[in-house]
């Protein structure tokens, strides 16, 4: 792509929006004057940019999206609110994003290379991180912390104020009300902890021995005899030299409003397939 920012005849870029070098604005967009496009973003048409809305380089938006309306919130006063995307994101057809809201953080987040499909929602106040996948209609409540390498399946839905933890996995139709461990895949409505996900543990680099160690944490820290608190300090005692292991703690110890999601009564405490790729 040139470095000439090319505006198609039928688009509106209002007076004051900024624009990057190299952009491409297609037919039938509209760009807010408080919007900042990076370089060489694509908006490919019918694309619409409310508000303050900014996006990073190299992301590509596909008809109808709509990105920086207002929040869905009746708390919401119409004070200045902002939506940030990161470089590199790919946003396809019909995919809605909205700004904070003023009783909150004021700013909804969204990491760099991300892939949101189809129809998927980024509510107000979220905090997406780096490299997530949100598959055709996942949807996120308001105020919905996502870790770095998350995957939302298909029609996957995060109850707000959720956090869910770097590399986790859930599953199609997935209705998630509780907070999710890093490398956790969660299933079923209402959604209930299944294991560790195997597959994307491996994807980040983790070797055999550190797997094997992870999966024998997990089954002491679910396990049925004791409290989830008294199995997190036998985790903490048994298993500190494992990376994954403490790194599930931390995240169990910054818990904010919502209660776990943890694994079905009666149901082996990981199921993950150690045998995928």
């Amino acid at each position: 792509m040139s470095g000439e920012t090319v505006i198609h005849p039928s688009a509106v870029v209002e007076k004051g929006a900024q624009l990057g070098e190299g952009v491409r604005i297609g037919p039938f967009c509209h760009v807010s004057s408080e919007a900042v496009i990076g370089d060489r973003v694509e908006l490919i048409s019918h694309v619409t940019v409310l508000g303050s809305t900014s996006l990073g380089a190299d992301c590509q938006v596909y008809p109808t999206a709509i990105l920086g309306g207002a929040p869905q919130n009746v708390k919401h006063k119409g004070g200045a609110t902002k939506l940030t995307v990161g470089s590199g994101c790919v946003i396809r057809e019909a995919v809605t994003m909205h700004r904070g809201t003023d009783v909150s953080r004021g700013v909804t987040t969204v990491g760099d290379n991300c892939l949101l499909m189809a129809y998927s929602h980024v509510a107000h106040d979220c905090d997406v991180g780096n490299n997530v996948t949100m598959a055709n209609y996942g949807c996120l409540g308001g105020h919905v912390v996502l870790g770095d390498h998350v995957i939302v399946s298909g029609f996957a839905a995060v109850h707000q104020f959720v956090r869910i933890g770097h590399h986790a996995f859930l599953a199609g139709y997935a209705a998630v009300v509780g907070d999710v461990i890093p490398y956790g895949m969660v299933m079923g409505d209402r959604a209930k902890l299944r294991g560790l996900n195997i597959v994307g543990m491996k994807r980040a680099g983790i070797g055999h021995s550190e797997l094997q160690k992870a999966r024998r944490a997990y089954g002491q820290l679910f396990s049925s005899e004791r409290t989830l608190a008294e199995n997190m300090a036998v985790v903490r005692r048994d298993f500190s030299d494992c990376a994954v292991a403490m790194d599930i703690l931390d995240f169990m110890g910054a818990r904010d409003k919502r209660s776990f999601t943890l694994p079905p009564a009666g149901r082996p405490a990981d199921e993950g397939d150690d045998a995928a790729e």
